[in-house]
C-alpha cells in the first residue's frame, strides 16, 4: 500500500511542478529545434534558390512527389492556404523528393501551383536536415526565428492547417 501512496505523491508532485513552471513563464519541455536552411537548391525551372532567403519569415516547407496520392490531394489545399496567408508574410515552398524537373513542371503547370517548387533529388544533405525519411506528404511549419513549430505528416483538414499556420505567429 505504501508503494501506491508514494507513486501517487510523486505524480501529484510532478503535476504541481509542471503547473508552477508553466505559470512562471519558464519553458516546459525541450526547446524546439531550428531547421538548417543553409542550402541552395534548383527550382523546377533550373533557377537556384537560396533557402536561407526565407529566414525571418514564417515558412511552410512541404515535401512531396508526383506519385504520392495524398500529395496530389494536398497540393490544391496548400495553394489556397498560400493565397490566404501570403499577405501575412507566410512563404510556402514545395520540395519534390523524387521526380525530375520535367515531371515537377508538368504537375505544377497542370494545377497552376502558386508557390516555388524545388527539386530535392540529389539533395541528400537538405533532405536529412529537414528530417525526410521517406514518408509523404511531410511538411515543416517553421517560425520566423527558424524554429520548427510543427512537423506535419499526412493529410489534414483545412481548419487544422489554419490552426497550425496561425501558431507560427505566436
Amino acid at each position: 500500500m505504501s508503494g501506491k501512496i508514494l507513486a501517487a505523491a510523486a505524480v501529484i508532485g510532478a503535476v504541481f511542478a509542471v503547473a508552477f513552471v508553466a505559470r512562471s513563464g519558464a519553458p516546459v519541455g525541450p526547446p524546439k529545434p531550428k531547421v538548417n536552411l543553409a542550402f541552395v537548391v534548383e527550382d523546377m525551372n533550373g533557377k537556384k534558390i537560396d533557402l536561407a532567403s526565407y529566414a525571418g519569415k514564417p515558412l511552410v516547407l512541404n515535401m512531396w512527389a508526383t506519385w504520392c496520392g495524398p500529395c496530389k490531394i494536398e497540393t490544391p489545399q496548400l495553394m489556397a492556404l498560400a493565397d490566404k496567408y501570403r499577405a501575412r508574410g507566410v512563404a510556402f515552398v514545395g520540395l519534390n523528393v523524387d521526380d525530375t524537373p520535367e515531371a515537377v513542371r508538368a504537375f505544377a503547370d497542370e494545377l497552376k501551383v502558386n508557390y516555388p517548387m524545388l527539386i530535392g533529388v540529389g539533395q541528400t544533405g537538405l533532405l536529412e536536415a529537414v528530417g525526410y525519411e521517406g514518408e509523404l506528404p511531410l511538411s515543416l511549419l517553421i517560425k520566423a526565428d527558424g524554429t520548427i513549430n510543427e512537423i506535419v505528416l499526412g493529410l489534414h483538414k483545412t481548419p487544422e492547417w489554419e490552426r497550425m499556420i496561425e501558431a507560427l505567429f505566436q
